[in-house]
């Protein structure tokens, strides 16, 4: 985002990493494990807003350091703008450690002290930036202390005079204040004069105001909700949004009636509640995505309840806010809706609306995955198999070289762990796209290489780490056969889902079966009608009505799957040149993941002894470039091509 382009609003507050457990029903003091997540109220809000559609930015202020990296990074895989969003040279991102004991009971452990987000530096605030905003929203615990007022009173002060929405989240934390010992995160009120006399002199300041009963009780300093909320009418002409938990909520645009109900009254959604953390955050960035994208109080409500909702029956903050297209097919159908968690449609929206990244529009990738083949290869010229680890870091270097000499910006690779574990540390990290295999090779009924501990399997995985399964599958195989095949397909996409892993399965019709063309779309077909839905296809070269078949069942069956990838199969360069040319006419088709056609003669030469390692490079590296080029220049004759050069 450049610096002159608008945004739909700002979010000022905090930000952080959250460390949520990973074991349900658990103390704190028992957690085993955590799952990490971005966290802080101003940053969900963010991240929420953007997943819904908004233009959003967050001001505010991370460590220079591994977690203030993760925080800045995650925020811009969401789309949200973070060229306000300050380094602290000193100071540590803020950190908070959550368990979910139960329904009721979620302790909270902040890790906030003297942390980056609390010493955001009000001189750095451009207030040519906060006039880009249709909206500047504030949360509670940034006007706790003297370095973080100033920052909000000049944000504040610059959208005055910039005409820019002033929204107040009061998100009260009482041990952000000080009035709870540092292990008592849970507890949400506790009345205190001096913080409502000091919340007082802001409300004035806001033209929405949004909390919680207990917290417009602190804003307002009576425990009494009604009586509260007339105190804030005293001070402030803002409109005023109570939130009722799962009863929904009530909006206040003038003054306050003689009861609760009398206002604009939104009821909510009832679900099966997991954690309530971030229902909040969630509620915020529905209700705002409505009221800038100026739908009425009634709307704009439903869509905070709808978040609300969704989010409290799912883990974590951050990653369980939905988007748009999910927001949407869920109100279509609420009411009938009672477990989100459990919605297969729901899910899958889920899963594959958040993508990062959210589209390839190519796959030009070099695979040597392989393991059998390659130990054969050792064998045949009687070379050490425990050379073939550093040959796959040198194909590593040989696909970055290729993408280089191309101008591919993201190299594509499908490599194993049994040999190429050093291979995939090297190329981890670096935006690539990375496919890693999980079948035993040649087995036919499928078997896993590391054993049926899948969940186990994938815990250790870079989540950037595609899941590659191949199958020899034919939907008339033998029943027995076919649905032994099938269970253990089913069981692969089941753990992909859980651990938020992408999945490519490769389908290779089995040697003297009988094919035609529809064959494969019969068989892809067969497969998402058992709910299998992956990320990508593997495919072998086609005729066009097999691909118009194929592409068929794609867009019938699962319009947001990534699409398919040509396999190779040792065919000789001229035969998958002649497969490009008609898998370029299909937009199903985003490019391939060939092998051997490209490695396997220099890496015979090189176990052999008879090329060095530079050679080996220069010459995998030639084959690449050269299919990736005609890939490409394939691709882009096409009539309407998209460009595909990134």
């Amino acid at each position: 985002m450049n610096n002159t382009e608008s945004l739909d609003l700002i979010c000022l507050g905090r930000v952080a990493v959250d460390l949520y457990s990973e074991q349900i029903g658990s103390r704190l003091e028992d957690v085993s494990s955590f799952a990490k997540y971005l966290g802080g109220s101003s940053g969900n809000m963010a991240y929420g807003t953007a997943r819904l559609g908004l233009k959003s930015a967050m001001l505010s202020r991370v460590g220079n350091e591994q977690m203030g990296n993760f925080v800045r990074e995650e925020l811009e895989r969401a789309g949200v703008d973070t060229s306000a969003l300050q380094t602290d040279p000193e100071r540590h991102t803020g950190l908070v450690l959550l368990a979910l004991k139960d329904r009721d009971s979620f302790p909270l452990l902040f890790y906030r002290r003297d942390c980056a987000d609390m010493a955001i530096d009000a001189e750095a605030i451009d207030p040519d930036f906060i006039a880009r905003a249709q909206a500047l929203a504030i949360t509670g615990t940034h006007l706790s202390t003297d370095t973080t007022q100033k920052a909000c009173r000049k944000a504040l002060d610059a959208a005055a005079r910039h005409g820019v929405k002033r929204v107040l989240d009061i998100d009260y934390r009482p041990v952000l204040w000080g009035l709870t010992n540092p292990g008592d995160g849970e507890t949400r009120f506790i009345a205190d004069d001096q913080v409502t006399q000091h919340l007082r002199h802001w409300l004035g300041d806001f033209d929405l105001i949004v909390g919680t009963e207990e917290e417009f009780h602190i804003a307002g300093g009576s425990v009494d909700t009604l009586e509260s909320l007339r105190n804030v009418r005293k001070i402030s002409d803002a409109t005023l949004v109570c939130k009722l938990g799962a009863l929904g909520c009530v909006v206040f645009e003038g003054e306050i009636p003689e009861r609760i109900e009398d206002g604009i009254l939104v009821e909510g959604v009832k679900v099966e509640v997991l954690n309530v953390l971030g229902a909040g955050d969630a509620f915020m960035s529905g209700l705002l995505r409505g009221w800038l994208k100026g739908e009425s109080w009634e709307t704009s409500a439903t869509y905070a309840n709808a978040c609300g909702a969704l989010v409290v029956s799912r883990h974590g903050c951050a990653p369980a806010m939905p988007t748009e297209e999910e927001l949407f097919d869920y109100l279509s159908r609420r009411a009938s809706v009672k477990r989100p968690d459990q919605d297969k449609r729901l899910n899958h929206l889920h899963r594959v609306t958040t993508r990062v990244p959210a589209d390839w529009p190519q796959v030009c990738g070099l695979a040597f995955d392989h393991r059998r083949q390659l130990t054969d290869m050792a064998r045949d010229v009687k070379a050490d198999p425990a050379r073939i680890p550093t040959l796959k870091q040198l194909l590593v270097k040989a696909a970055e070289e290729g993408a280089r000499r191309t101008g591919l910006k993201s190299p594509a690779i499908l490599v194993d762990d049994v040999f190429g574990q050093d291979a995939l540390n090297d190329a981890s990290g670096k935006g690539w796209w990375i496919g890693r295999p999980v079948e035993l090779p040649g087995s036919r009924p499928l078997r896993f290489q590391h054993g049926d501990d899948l969940g186990n399997t994938f815990r250790h995985w870079p989540s950037e780490h595609i899941i590659k399964c191949l199958v020899f599958y034919h939907p008339d195989d033998e029943l027995a056969l076919r649905l032994e095949q099938e269970a253990r397909l089913r069981q692969l996409y089941q753990a992909a889902c859980a651990n938020n892993l992408e999945l490519l399965i490769e389908v290779i019709l089995p040697e003297a079966s009988e094919i035609d063309d529809r064959t494969l779309s019969r068989s892809l077909t067969r497969l998402y009608n058992l709910g299998i839905r992956p990320d990508w296809w593997k495919l072998p070269s086609m005729s066009d009505a097999a691909w118009e078949a194929v592409s068929q069942a794609i867009d019938d069956q699962d319009p947001h799957c990534r699409g398919v990838v040509l396999l190779g199969l040792d065919a000789p360069m001229a035969d998958m040149k002649l497969g490009f040319t008609i898998a370029a006419r299909h937009d199903q088709c985003k490019g391939f993941t060939v092998g051997r056609t490209l490695f396997a003669a220099p890496s015979h030469e090189w176990l052999a002894g008879r090329i060095d390692d530079a050679q080996l490079i220069e010459r995998v590296a030639g084959n690449y470039a050269e299919l990736i080029e005609e890939w490409q220049r394939l691709r882009t004759a096409q009539p309407n091509s998209e460009e595909v050069l990134s």
